[in-house]
């Protein structure tokens, strides 16, 4: 079996490339935006140039390959959706047996968190183009919210504007192995949420925090204008504030307030819990 991996020099396609050249029954292609170094990739692996925006390069890429592990590209949402059409088209026009997509949880053409949308409307494509596929959706990274967090370390507050949402937290690395298990299973057709394995809401969060650091971690509610105008100070991108505080909006409907087994049926292991991950990183 011939796998490709998009976005595989990032964290997460970097180690879904690691699982899967693993098997001694798959060829792995890793699909990166430029080149890299020999080393920076396993040596049975082999390694092609093959950028979101450049439709010609994903055509070749995807040339005689089985099944395609779509990691989301990254950026503004209008540039990201443009990306995602582009691997679409290239894997319906070289006739690619499986795509397993990484989504969200929350994707939802009607959520006010931006990459949600861009996730509802790459799974509309997906099923719209008639390649078989199957969605890993995915909740809110450990290792991603860990920024936040370890700014509260220092502080000893967690100042985001949350109110009372619940998050399933997940670690990246369960994330990555779902996606592996997919792509060498038939293609499902539907969605499957890897979750953590409790949702809580971030005073629980930053409880959990407290604990594994052994160091005093209050979560603060704070309203949106306020995290906005506190953020903007620091000199963040325009851009990743409007999408950081689109997803906490999101955060605040309770789109990421769900916890599944689908990551033990997938992959038949528990997923890391977030106290562990933490207390592994200390």
């Amino acid at each position: 079996m011939r796998i490709a991996v998009t976005g595989a020099a990032g964290r997460l396609g970097g180690r879904v490339v690691q699982l899967l050249a693993d098997r001694v029954d798959v060829d792995v292609v890793a699909m990166t935006r430029r080149k890299l170094p020999t080393e920076a990739i396993p040596p049975q692996v082999e390694a092609v140039v093959a950028d979101y925006a450049d439709p010609s390069a994903l055509r070749a890429a995807l040339r005689g390959v089985d099944t395609l592990v779509f990691v989301s590209s990254d950026g503004p949402d209008a540039q990201m959706l443009l990306h995602h059409r582009n691997v679409v088209a290239a894997a319906t026009a070289e006739r690619v047996g499986h795509v397993a997509a990484l989504s969200s949880i929350d994707a939802d053409t009607a959520s006010p968190f931006c990459y949600a949308v861009v996730n509802g409307l790459t799974e509309d494509l997906l099923l719209a183009s008639g390649v078989p596929c199957s969605f890993a959706r995915a909740s809110l990274y450990i290792e991603f919210f860990q920024g936040w967090l370890t700014e509260a370390r220092a502080t000893g507050l967690l100042r985001l504007p949350a109110a009372d949402g619940r998050i399933s937290l997940v670690a990246r690395d369960d994330v990555a192995r779902a996606l592996a298990a997919l792509a060498v299973g038939e293609p499902t057709g539907r969605h499957h949420d890897i979750t953590g394995l409790e949702s809580t809401d971030l005073g629980g969060i930053a409880a959990i925090a407290a604990e594994a650091w052994q160091t005093p971690v209050t979560y603060v509610d704070i309203p949106a204008d306020t995290y906005s105008a506190e953020t903007a100070a620091t000199g963040l991108d325009p851009w990743w504030l409007y999408a950081f505080s689109s997803m906490f909006a999101s955060v605040r409907e309770q789109r990421w307030d769900r916890v599944r087994d689908d990551y033990a049926q997938l992959t038949g292991r528990l997923p890391l819990a977030l106290h562990d991950v933490l207390s592994a990183n200390k």
